[in-house]
């Protein structure tokens, strides 16, 4: 694996890297950042700038209007965009869209990318995937999913709850995962403005950088044409995989900038602090916490590139996705942990934006997948084929 970035790639990055600390970070006290995320004019304003200086959905094809990145290129660039909170939203990368625009670039007809996927990609609208139940349906356990589909000529009857639905709240689509007759899953695309689909609530959450929050999404009799169906019936865990393996993985990416940020905000308060004679950084205390995290911040990236490079050759990936997405929630939330330690009383408080950071970071070590079961899964496939080193 050659580590080494590309004259291109280093540009971008450099270009990224400008627009957020220049154009991004300023914007960071804009009120019309809530408790659900950024309004959805807040939004607009800010995939415009993302727009405006080429950076719009740099994953997408250049065909709907992207870069073409390939996941190396995504884990330079997204962790660029993650070192401010609002970054991901201006080039909207952000989940669950980044993702289901990756889903529908593999899977989707050319006439569902034409109804969906261009406009997700521009960021005129907003997209949630809905497969997340209550117990006892699917969590981290997809195969308990209850969310039934019938056929019905050639349509399909969905009925169901979902919740902890991310960006459902002012989506224009969802992709939703419910079972067949058979049991099988099929995904489908939905307009979320149609008869059968009800936004129940908003639920409060400790994150708040998600465009629309999370909510809970009762679907009552949807019906879906079979025209709608997401790839073929049947083999809706399969087209998940597709999705998420690569999506755990831009979390890590852009939770990495996020603890980027922590670390610089940490490192500066230490190096000017001055207590019980000399500058904080000085005391061991400290200054090993700081070693600590540039430790965990290049363990991770290194990660990162290294399960990017391994989709990037064609392999699936899986198991290497599950480690970084283990260890890169617990070591970027190490990182930010030991920075809210290091600003004592400011930490604790909004008055930098580490506190803010530590909510938001904490979830990561939940969605996606918790630690506990990236670790059974793991733990099954060496009970299955023994160890690999």
């Amino acid at each position: 694996m050659d580590f080494s970035l590309s004259p291109d790639l280093q540009e971008l990055q450099h270009r990224t890297r400008r627009f957020i600390r220049e154009r991004i970070v300023p914007l960071e006290s804009d009120p019309r950042q809530t408790a659900h995320g950024p309004t959805e004019d807040f939004r607009r304003e800010l995939v415009a700038l993302g727009r405006e200086v080429g950076l719009l959905a740099p994953h997408a094809s250049p065909e709907f209007g992207g870069l073409g990145l390939n996941n190396v290129g995504k884990a330079v660039v997204f962790e660029e965009a993650g070192y401010s909170l609002l970054g991901p939203v201006a080039m909207h990368i952000f989940a669950p869209d980044e993702g289901n625009i990756h889903l529908l670039e593999q899977v989707a007809t050319p006439e569902q990318k034409e109804r969906w996927l261009r406009p997700l990609a521009s960021g005129a609208i907003r997209s949630c995937f809905c497969m997340t139940e209550p117990a006892p349906g699917a969590g981290s356990d997809p195969a308990a999913l209850s969310t039934t589909a019938v056929q019905d000529g050639n349509h399909w009857i969905i009925n169901g709850t979902k919740w902890f639905i991310t960006g459902a709240d002012g989506a224009g689509f969802a992709i939703i995962m419910a079972k067949g007759e058979d049991g099988a899953a099929t995904m489908f695309l939905a307009d979320m403005d149609q008869p059968g689909v009800e936004i129940v609530r908003t639920m409060h959450s400790m994150d708040q950088a998600f465009a629309g929050g999370h909510a809970v999404v009762r679907l009552n009799d949807l019906r879906v044409p079979a025209s709608d169906i997401l790839g073929e019936p049947g083999k809706g865990f399969r087209y998940a995989q597709v999705r998420l393996a690569p999506a755990r993985l831009t979390h890590c990416m852009r939770w990495l900038g996020a603890a980027r940020r922590a670390h610089d905000i940490a490192a500066g308060y230490a190096q000017q602090r001055e207590v019980f004679g000399t500058r904080l950084v000085n005391h061991e205390g400290v200054g090993f916490m700081l070693a600590d995290n540039e430790i965990d911040i290049r363990m991770s990236r290194l990660s990162i590139w290294h399960t990017a490079w391994v989709l990037d050759q064609g392999a699936r990936g899986t198991t290497e996705s599950s480690m970084a997405k283990v260890f890169c929630s617990e070591a970027i939330w190490r990182v930010v942990d030991r920075c809210v330690q290091v600003l004592g009383g400011q930490g604790v408080t909004g008055e930098t934006l580490v506190e803010r950071i530590f909510r938001e970071v904490r979830a990561f070590r939940i969605y996606d997948g918790p630690s506990e079961v990236h670790r059974w899964s793991l733990a099954q496939r060496i009970a299955r084929q023994g160890s690999n080193w």
